[in-house]
């Protein structure tokens, strides 16, 4: 019994010695996990990182020890990634020497000052300590490890007050992190971790002041947009018209063709005129020489989740317009209105409304819905501002489908989506879907048993161990193809979102953005090295031929001719470049998979009017390509100007602004006083409105 108590008391004292901060993880209001943070009296931090959302979410546990100096030491991080794939880290300096290992790597380096590792996979108490150090830096810039450099800069204070405590908390921005700025909140009295938040979307606060999240995401907001406007005034050319693009070999996106050389004129924010190549004809004010190059309409990305960062590697990777398919609905008006008046550098955006239904697995986005009539109130909200599209989620009733879909079609409103849990492809079809979202929902349709649960990650792993089994000349696919023929449906395949989950051991290269790899800074090298699905030696060959199948079915369905669109929901711009490379590999020719990503786009969100091919009295939506990339697809990456609506962007320098090495270099402006003739308009296909 005196044991007992004495353990009893050393516990207690023990507990009382440590200090505990704990904070709580949301996305879109709703609390979906934690993080708890546990300095021990001897220095030690251990952190327990876990949140739930949409059917997945990680389990990461650390472990952090410190240098008399107070930098980190050591730092060891074990658990599960959001898809669930094991997570096993270690970091460790003794002297000069520092030293790291995790799944997707190990190596080391001497270092002979203040170095900052970042980790593959961590919670926010990593950055938190960079953040810290940096802000004591007089330069305010360290070498990371293992490789890169950080930097951070303030941008904004506040003073929280609430039940008679003060806090006062800055907002910081740190660089070099991955392909945009990384914005954390610290504590201004000891520069400790206090939060992280991504506007309308997810948070991490310290507990007890979630109430004051408005006020820091508005703080943090007015923040990003202030370096946003300037990017955007630095990064925009607006050129002397009428723009000359000369001799220039177009793409004619209605037939997935290169057309000869023309002589391109915009003004106006639109094309002017289509003249045979090498015309030179008087008074443009700007000639770009076109000659052994391809000018393309700007591509569609059919399946974003949009945010002002990310979008400009839409510009940047020649994507002009995308559909959203899924944000918060506030944002995204937000966002609409500051990339069409210019103000923010991105897209032109296509929202489309999600409507979910309630569940413990239910996406927070949109609308959650306990009943038809609800689903009906959310389309007509929906309609009335002005969305084209809705789409439907995993925990949606079955039930509700065709009545919503009816109701969907009276307002004007296609209908896509997942397929809902519990449900099969076709049924959704019959039930009224335009279009199916992933190829893994198309193809689940052969693969759901009735208590088969794909609100879960069971909509991965049913795919992953079992479509390589099926019979693409069986009577339920070959049916199923002519249902989807019959009813005109879309498929927003999304090849690439699954290209490495599905085939990636971790370590190895990522097959969809290898090639362009050594162009990101070192972390987000890293972070492509490694897989959330369990893809492990038992596995992997099943999952490859699984994936194989999901291009063979899609090349089948192409050819049956169904219309396929163009999407990512993956890193913007790269990952679209690897989707129509993907559908070339799939056994679709490079003319047609350029189609899809310009025509069908146009065609499915009714712009074509205005948008989707290059033709007199459309907008100069236009980018300007280094070779043919009908014939090598791979050179859609080498995009030297992107116009939207005929301003002009050079990826090379929006690239450059996001730590983002160019691909290739900006074409050659001139601006001569005078040109020789005037040209006679080509007629034809490139005359087409």
């Amino acid at each position: 019994m005196r044991v007992t108590a004495l353990l009893l008391l050393i516990a207690s004292s023990a507990t009382l010695a440590d200090t505990t901060t704990r904070y709580t993880v949301s996305f879109q209001g709703r609390l979906s996990g934690s993080q708890t943070t546990t300095v021990a009296n001897d220095g030690t931090m251990r952190v327990v990182f876990t949140y739930r959302d949409n059917g997945r979410g990680p389990d990461i546990n650390e472990t952090i020890r410190f240098a008399p100096d107070g930098s980190v030491r050591e730092f060891r991080a074990t658990g599960k990634s959001v898809f669930g794939a094991p997570i096993s880290e270690s970091f460790e300096r003794k002297g000069t020497t520092a030293t790291w290992r995790s799944l997707s790597d190990r190596g080391g380096t001497e270092v002979t000052g203040p170095a900052l590792y970042v980790p593959v996979e961590s919670s926010f108490a990593m950055p938190a300590l960079a953040a810290r150090a940096l802000v004591k830096e007089s330069t305010r810039r360290l070498p990371a490890l293992p490789g890169g450099q950080l930097a951070i800069e303030k941008l904004t204070d506040l003073t929280l007050q609430q039940g008679g405590q003060s806090r006062a908390v800055s907002l910081y921005s740190i660089t070099g992190i991955d392909t945009q700025p990384f914005f954390i909140w610290l504590s201004a009295a000891d520069q400790r971790f206090f939060g992280y938040i991504y506007p309308g979307y997810f948070r991490v606060l310290e507990a007890g002041w979630e109430d004051h999240y408005d006020r820091l995401a508005q703080g943090q907001q007015e923040a990003e947009q202030a370096m946003q406007r300037e990017l955007k005034r630095r990064l925009g050319h607006r050129l002397p018209t009428p723009v000359l693009i000369r001799n220039v070999n177009v793409f004619d996106a209605e037939h997935g063709k290169i057309l000869g050389a023309r002589d391109v004129y915009i003004d106006g924010g639109q094309i002017g005129a289509i003249y045979e190549g090498n015309s030179l004809a008087r008074d443009a004010k700007t000639v770009i020489d076109g000659t052994g190059r391809s000018l393309l309409p700007g591509l569609f990305d059919m399946h974003t989740h949009a945010g002002a960062w990310d979008s400009m590697l839409q510009i940047a990777g020649g994507v002009t317009t995308v559909r959203d398919m899924g944000n918060d609905n506030a944002l995204i008006a937000k966002l609409v209105s500051d990339f069409d008046s210019g103000t923010l550098l991105g897209p032109r955006i296509l929202p489309a409304g999600v409507i979910e239904g309630e569940s413990e697995f239910s996406l927070q986005g949109g609308f959650v819905v306990k009943s038809l009539d609800e689903a009906r109130d959310a389309i007509d909200w929906y309609a009335q501002r002005g969305y084209r599209q809705i789409k439907i989620y995993n925990s949606f009733k079955p039930e509700w489908v065709e009545g919503t879909a009816k109701y969907a079609h009276e307002r004007g409103l296609r209908v896509g989506g997942h397929i809902p849990a519990f449900m099969r492809a076709e049924e959704a079809v019959r039930a009224g879907y335009d279009e199916i979202q992933h190829i893994n929902q198309a193809m689940l349709n052969f693969l759901v048993g009735p208590n088969d649960d794909t609100r879960t990650l069971a909509r991965f792993y049913l795919v992953a161990d079992n479509a390589h089994k099926l019979d693409l000349n069986s009577k339920r696919v070959l049916d199923f193809v002519a249902l989807l023929k019959a009813r005109g449906t879309t498929i927003d395949a999304t090849l690439a979102t699954f290209e490495a989950i599905f085939t990636q051991r971790q370590g190895e290269p990522n097959p969809s953005f290898d090639v362009i790899a050594s162009h990101v800074p070192v972390s987000r090298q890293r972070y492509w090295r490694t897989n959330s699905m369990d893809v492990t030696a038992a596995n992997v060959e099943r999952y490859r031929q699984s994936y194989a199948k999901l291009l063979a079915f899609t090349r089948q369905m192409h050819e049956a001719g169904i219309r396929l669109v163009a999407g990512t929901d993956e890193i913007p711009g790269f990952t679209l470049h690897r989707e129509l490379e993907l559908y070339v590999k799939a056994g679709i020719p490079a003319g047609e998979a350029l189609r899809i990503a310009t025509w069908n786009g146009a065609e499915v969100t009714g712009t074509l009017p205005s948008l989707g091919t290059i033709a007199a009295r459309k907008s100069a939506d236009v980018i300007l390509v280094e070779g043919d990339p009908t014939k090598d697809i791979s050179s859609i990456r080498k995009i030297s100007m992107v116009m939207k609506q005929g301003e002009a962007f050079y990826p090379a320098e929006v690239y450059e602004s996001l730590g983002v090495k160019r691909f290739v270099d900006p074409p050659t402006i001139q601006q001569p006083d005078e040109r020789r003739k005037i040209p006679t308009p080509v007629t034809g296909a490139s005359t087409r409105r």
